[in-house]
């Protein structure tokens, strides 16, 4: 669909706003991204961190103070989102209440003048696309959320844009919709090919949908990479715990050897891979133990012994709350059959995945 695919490079963009109180602001500082062709891209992060201040530089909509943006090798920072060749997603969908579902994806097809006998036959393939045929004459108050959705993205995508871009797309649906749209963008930007740009404050949606994730804060990059290495290997406190649920756990170093360390923590020792460069030897550290990490055994086996204080059994999984001495962990069970679940009270000794474990900075950063 459309031309060839590119790639998107946003080098070293900054914005300010000013604000009546604080002055000037940076909505984003120095932002620098480096979108694969083809590649479904996920700016993750907390209200107010920059990622949709980004996006919406990407698109045209916002002009940056600093640095540039490039589609394609072409500097387009100077160009109005009109001339970009992109299609954008809102999150409040912004149909034209008063026009069918066919003429609102025609609309920006219209506004090109692109030849009324091609309008109509590109309509007709973008709405059986997004499973749609047949709803060609209803209006949007006619439709679902999940379908006002999907007649969003059949807009932005039957102008047959060279980057995707979508800001918080699912925010107002309900968690099981989300789940089925999410899948159904990520199948659908996987069959078009499409470079794509996504915006979401929802780590598991940014998960599901990713093939990179770039997590940011108070209008910076603070890590990039694959779902599983912010999971695994969290480059400081704020992705680890803003990425999925996490115990950080007080360490020291004992050894180090071959970029393996042996930690002292919780009265055992656990060997641990992934160490962030600059700990040393003796350092106070943080283990980053996700809850599936934390194995449970009977009272008495070789290990820290804890205390259940709290459980919730929610069907798939089991999650607990655990005093270790005065720490508070949690961890969580999977495929716990009936009769396995550990009452509040229950004494326990806990194990650890050490492959599963990382290693912070005891000083918070």
């Amino acid at each position: 669909m459309g031309d060839a695919t590119i790639g998107v490079q946003v080098d070293g963009v900054s914005k300010r706003f000013s604000h009546r109180v604080k002055g000037e602001v940076y909505a984003a500082r120095e932002v620098r991204l480096d979108v694969a062709p083809g590649e479904f891209l996920t700016l993750l992060g907390p209200s107010g961190c920059g990622k949709t201040t980004t996006l919406r530089m990407v698109a045209g909509f916002e002009k940056p103070d600093e640095g540039a943006i490039r589609f394609g090798g072409e500097d387009v920072t100077a160009l109005p989102a009109n001339g970009r060749g992109i299609g954008f997603v809102f999150q409040n969908y912004a149909l034209f209440p008063h026009l069918t579902v066919a003429d609102n994806v025609a609309y920006g097809l219209e506004v090109r003048r692109v030849p009324s006998a091609e309008v109509g036959s590109r309509v007709a393939e973008v709405l059986k696309l997004v499973g749609l045929a047949g709803y060609e004459h209803q209006f949007p108050a006619q439709l679902s959320g999940g379908e006002q959705q999907r007649v969003a993205l059949a807009r932005a995508i039957v102008i047959r844009p060279r980057v995707l871009l979508f800001d918080e797309p699912l925010s107002n649906l309900d968690a099981r919709l989300r789940v089925q749209m999410r899948t159904e963008i990520r199948d659908l930007q996987r069959r078009l090919g499409i470079t794509t740009i996504y915006v979401t404050h929802d780590q598991e949606e940014a998960m599901a949908v990713s093939d990179r994730i770039v997590v940011m804060n108070q209008g910076r990059v603070v890590q990039e990479g694959t779902a599983q290495d912010l999971y695994h290997r969290p480059a400081n406190e704020f992705v680890a715990t803003f990425v999925g649920r996490v115990n950080l756990v007080p360490g020291r170093i004992d050894d180090l050897v071959g970029g393996v360390a042996s930690v002292s923590m919780l009265g055992t020792t656990v060997e641990v891979r992934s160490v962030a460069h600059g700990i040393a030897r003796g350092d106070a550290v943080r283990v980053v133990v996700r809850p599936e990490a934390i194995g449970l055994s009977a009272a008495g086996s070789e290990g820290p012994s804890a205390t259940v204080a709290s459980h919730a059994f929610l069907g798939e999984k089991i999650e607990y709350g655990l005093d270790c001495g005065g720490a508070a962990l949690q961890a969580v069970r999977y495929n716990a059959g009936p009769g396995e679940v550990l009452p509040d009270g229950a004494p326990v000794t806990l194990n650890f995945a050490e492959e599963a474990l990382a290693l912070l900075p005891g000083d918070g950063r």
